[in-house]
Formats: C-alpha cells, sequence, structure tokens
C-alpha cells in the first residue's frame, strides 16, 4: 500500500514511517528541512520539501496514496505569538483534510492528544465518552479539541477521518521535544533527574512507542470514520513511575517532591522574564496546572473495535534503556573514530 505522512521527523511519525518501509509499503512524507536518521536511505520512502500549507506538493504527494496519517503538530510549550497553535493545528489540519479528499484518499488517521481527555477522579479512568470536567489547560489542547471537531465533520462530508489520542509516550526515537518522557529516563539513569512532581500522587497514562505505532495502523485498518481512540498504557502515580525506573535501572537515587505550588510560580515567573528578556519559559502555569489533576485513562475501547495491544511498563522501560545504552556505545564510538 500507499502511505502519506506528516510530522515524519517527529518521534511518533518517524517510528511509524519506519515501521511502514520496513514492511514493504510506499511511504511519502512531507518535509520543511532535511532529515536526520536512518529514513531518509530507505529506497521506499519518498521525501517532499514543503509544509502543511503548500497544496500543489500536498496534492503531489498525495496522489495514489490510500491512507494519510497527520501527525504535524505544534506541541511545544510555549511560543511568541498564541496564533501559531491554531494556524498550525487547526487551519494545518484543515488544508491536510482537505487535500486527502481532493486527493481520493480513502481514509485518513489524525494523530491528536490525550489531553483533548477528561482529567480523572483518583480511582476511575475516563474514556472516550466522558465528559470534559474542566477547561482546557493551554493553546495546545484547546486547537487539538478544535481540530478534532473539523475530523469530525469531515467525516461527515465523505471523508473518513479517525482520531487517534496517545497519551504520554516513551520509547527509542528522536530524543526531541516530542519524546520528553524518554529523555527524563535518561536523565534518571544517569542521575541528573531527581525531581517528583507535587506530593506524587497523581496518575499519568504511560505508554510505550511501538504500541502508539500499532494503534495508528490499527485505526488505518479497523477505526470508524469521526471516533476518537485513546492509545495508552498503564496509569501510574509518580511516585510509582520513579519507584518502578529505580527497580529497572538498578539504580536508587534520592528524589525531590517539588510542590506545585512552586512549579506555578517558577513558571509563572519564566512567563514574566520572557516579557522582558524574550527568553522562552521552559513551562507555562498552565502547563503546570495540568499536574494538578489525575489521567486515569482507559484504552478499552481501542482494544475492543481495534485490536490493541499494550505492552507492560517494565517490558518497555527495559527496551528503552537497552536503546538508550546502545545509543551512548555508538556515540562513544563514533567520536573515538573521529579522534583517532
Amino acid at each position: 500500500m500507499k502511505y502519506f505522512i506528516t510530522g515524519v521527523s517527529g518521534f511518533i511519525g518517524s517510528n511509524l514511517a519506519r515501521e511502514l518501509a520496513m514492511d514493504g509499503h510506499t511511504v511519502n512524507a512531507i518535509i520543511r528541512s532535511p532529515l536526520n536518521g536512518d529514513l531518509k536511505d530507505l529506497p521506499n520512502i519518498h521525501l517532499f520539501h514543503g509544509d502543511l500549507f503548500d497544496n500543489e506538493v500536498l496534492l503531489k504527494a498525495m496522489e495514489g496514496c490510500d491512507v494519510v496519517f497527520h501527525l504535524a503538530a505544534l506541541a511545544k510549550a510555549w511560543v511568541k505569538d498564541p496564533k501559531d497553535f491554531y494556524h498550525i493545528n487547526v487551519e494545518g489540519a484543515a488544508n491536510i483534510f482537505l487535500a486527502a479528499k481532493l486527493s481520493g484518499v480513502k481514509k485518513v488517521v489524525f494523530t491528536s492528544t490525550a489531553g483533548t481527555m477528561s482529567p480523572s477522579p483518583e480511582d476511575e479512568p475516563t474514556d472516550e465518552s466522558t465528559r470534559r470536567s474542566m477547561p482546557y489547560f493551554n493553546e495546545y489542547e484547546v486547537t487539538k479539541a478544535r481540530a478534532e471537531e473539523l475530523a469530525r465533520d469531515f467525516s461527515q462530508n465523505g471523508l473518513p477521518v479517525i482520531i487517534v489520542n496517545p497519551t504520554r509516550v516513551f520509547g527509542p526515537g528522536p530524543l526531541n521535544a516530542s519524546n520528553s518522557l524518554t529523555k527524563m529516563i535518561d536523565g534518571y539513569r544517569k542521575g541528573k533527574w531527581r525531581i517528583i512532581p507535587g506530593d506524587g500522587r497523581k496518575i499519568g497514562n504511560y505508554v510505550y512507542i511501538d504500541d502508539v505505532v500499532h494503534g495508528h495502523l490499527l485505526a488505518a485498518q479497523k477505526g470508524k470514520a469521526g471516533e476518537r481512540y485513546i492509545l495508552g498504557g498503564e496509569n501510574l502515580t509518580f511516585d510509582e513511575f520513579f519507584s518502578r525506573m529505580g527497580k529497572l535501572t538498578g539504580k536508587s537515587h534520592r528524589m525531590f517532591h517539588l510542590p506545585l505550588s512552586l512549579m506555578t510560580a517558577s513558571a509563572r515567573f519564566m512567563e514574566w522574564q520572557n516579557r522582558l528578556t524574550g527568553i522562552p519559559p521552559l513551562i507555562t502555569a498552565g502547563w503546570v496546572k495540568k499536574f494538578l489533576s489525575h489521567w486515569n485513562l482507559s484504552s478499552d475501547k481501542a482494544k475492543l473495535e481495534l485490536g490493541y495491544h499494550i505492552t507492560p511498563f517494565e517490558t518497555g522501560v527495559r527496551s528503552t534503556i537497552e536503546w538508550l545504552e546502545r545509543e551512548e556505545v555508538s556515540a562513544e564510538l563514533v567520536l573515538s573514530y573521529q579522534k583517532a
């Protein structure tokens, strides 16, 4: 089959493109800048230079494609102009959906976020049908929710769009902003990450990258137009997350609970500092507020309708650590070769 992918340089997108290419499928991908890594060397991955608004390039790249995977998004904690979130995440999605419809694509899989779901009571998981219990915490969630509305609109007007909602993803892949959880795992094993947000009791959902990739493929095969599917893993408190991390790495680091009030104050200070100096804040108060809620989520719908499978947390983390160690050794060998 032939696929078109946006966001191929990102964490999920790069893994998805590699999986499809290794299985012998043809992958067309749109990129704004030269692609790093091994993807550019795979013979059945074809790269088209452009962005979400280059209609001529989009139509050419989608020609003859069976499925479109739209993963590209603006997911930063902060940008200078908040309107950029709407431009990329909403208008960009609308343009991809329209190009797919004009190209006669059979199906679109749109990657949203579990952040559009409702935060949960502590012991009761929420799912796709749970009514949102509070306002969205940041512009990223707001614009992703709006893009989901567009996906449903297009589905009602002849273009089948399936929505997938990954939770907190970790695993082998580019150590960029979209793979921050793996960077945190790497920091813990090196003794450089010692912070636990708040009292450590807030629940989050953690999913291994392979499950998210396979969830995308299952959505393309079995997903229902206009429906959304949580692609998640295990629900753990922050304390449980780092306790298991200690056992899996064999390293017991002294951890420090950072009060959320202090995190919020620090975020507001960085936002204030930005107005004076132009230095981008590492995190905003809206993102910190998200950590005040439980995110106990259920993937039962994806299991039932798609055949989705969850890799045990320990298995995923072990594979991630092994990959990080191999990458470290490879980097050292390259450095030694350059010095020789």
